[in-house]
């Protein structure tokens, strides 16, 4: 089932598919102050969170973490977890998973009633506007950029490995394709992987890269280029 055109309704707030290609799904959530996603997790595929505004709980079986902007995590397949909108106009969060598959989805709790219900279908969703962001690979040694919920998203096109050092410590990054491996070939950050600055820099520095990566950073400041709201 495609999802690329529509806006999937939650009791919870709402998502849509932001970014996808044959590895990854990137995803768009807005969770309402006071509301949370199931405590549910993925058997078969990794996640990664990035919040881009607002605040919000992410709670695991033991334990929590509480994110505000450009924090992230990683949540490993089978990890059980569920998170809280804490900011009062609402949270807005990137989710990778990697593969993609949205049907991947167990649910241990949740508030409305769907713990043994499937990823929501055709009667939850609704046509995307123009708010909602779409994120393109740019063409090779290129950038494409965009301005959303108050931050600068660059999609990068990498071919040689000193254009990932010396990046901003706090700037977020997301592999969406290719990475960085060892003398062996064996992936150190592959599509899917989100890092901060000084972990991308320190990694580089030491491996090699792909012949080509697609990376997404994000940081706070605004820049020049598409424009979409923070709905």
């Amino acid at each position: 089932m495609s999802h690329v055109d529509v806006v999937v309704n939650k009791p919870w707030g709402h998502e849509y598919l932001a970014y996808e290609n044959e590895h990854v799904g990137l995803w768009y959530l807005f969770i309402k102050k006071g509301e949370r996603t199931s405590l549910h997790c993925h058997p078969k595929k990794n996640t990664g969170l990035v919040l881009l505004k607002g605040n919000v709980k992410t709670s695991f079986l033991n334990g929590s973490i509480e994110m505000s902007s450009l924090n992230k995590t990683m949540i490993r397949r089978g990890l059980f977890h569920s998170t809280l909108g804490l900011a009062d106009d609402g949270s807005h969060v990137f989710e990778i998973e990697t593969p993609k598959d949205k049907g991947d989805l167990v649910r241990l709790e949740d508030s409305y009633g769907r713990k043994l219900s499937p990823y929501e279908g055709k009667n939850k969703e609704r046509p995307k506007d123009d708010n909602c962001i779409w994120i393109e690979d740019p063409p090779s040694g290129q950038n494409h950029y965009y301005n959303f919920c108050d931050c600068k998203i660059l999609a990068e096109s990498i071919l040689q490995k000193e254009s990932l050092y010396d990046r901003e410590d706090s700037d977020i990054f997301i592999f969406l394709r290719g990475g960085i491996v060892s003398d062996k070939g064996d992936p150190i950050a592959q599509p899917g992987d989100v890092l901060n600055g000084a972990t991308l820099d320190r990694l580089s520095r030491v491996f090699e890269i792909t012949d080509e990566i697609v990376l997404l950073s994000i940081s706070p400041e605004h820049i020049g280029g598409s424009g979409y709201g923070c709905p």
